[in-house]
């Protein structure tokens, strides 16, 4: 007696694909949440209970899980702090706010450094978002510069020194204590104020 092979249906392989899809996404948005965006994916693969192979075969590798995951890591916290800044008519309390809340996301979130510090070029995704946080830093500076809140001398290419130097020690110096590193955001601040 010949047995026939037993073929998985069509609708059975995409319901696996779908929820492998969905355990990568997870396993993803945790670790880069918690340490970034150059975690192995061979620790993104094993919390989602795949093989680095699946995420290959689903995302088609690092850049593209980034691009299916951003959103949720970093982009809505941090174009959220962007808009709130704009909300405030203020521009001395607009500059505290906005230099306040982004080094708390870099401290908070360790994929904000990666984006900042434009780890994965190849990812537009990553790319929008550094070009809008560019263009709120420009729009801070100009505003800050032009009413005496800021230093006339402070751009927004010193702004943009500040929290690449920041990202890069957050990155990859020795964890500061969140006492010590809100003190120094107030030294900061303190530093670029306009007299």
């Amino acid at each position: 007696m010949v047995r026939a092979l037993a073929v998985p249906s069509e609708s059975r392989l995409r319901a696996d694909a779908r929820r492998n899809s969905e355990q990568i996404r997870a396993a993803a948005i945790d670790a880069f949440q918690g340490r970034g965006l150059t975690v192995p994916l061979e620790e993104v693969a094993r919390a989602a209970g795949v093989s680095k192979a699946t995420i290959f075969n689903r995302f088609g590798g690092r850049i593209g899980l980034i691009e299916a995951v951003i959103e949720e890591v970093v982009a809505t916290e941090l174009l959220a702090v962007i808009d709130h800044s704009r909300s405030i008519d203020d521009v001395g309390e607009r500059i505290t706010y906005y230099f306040t809340a982004l080094r708390d996301l870099q401290y908070r979130q360790p994929a904000v450094n990666d984006v900042l510090l434009r780890t994965y070029p190849h990812s537009q995704q990553l790319m929008t978002i550094c070009r809008a946080g560019s263009e709120a830093n420009d729009e801070l500076i100009a505003a800050g510069r032009a009413c005496g809140a800021l230093r006339p001398e402070f751009t927004a290419d010193d702004l943009h020194a500040l929290v690449v130097d920041n990202a890069l020690a957050l990155k990859h110096g020795d964890r500061p204590p969140r006492d010590g590193y809100d003190r120094r955001t107030t030294y900061l601040l303190d530093g670029i104020r306009g007299g």
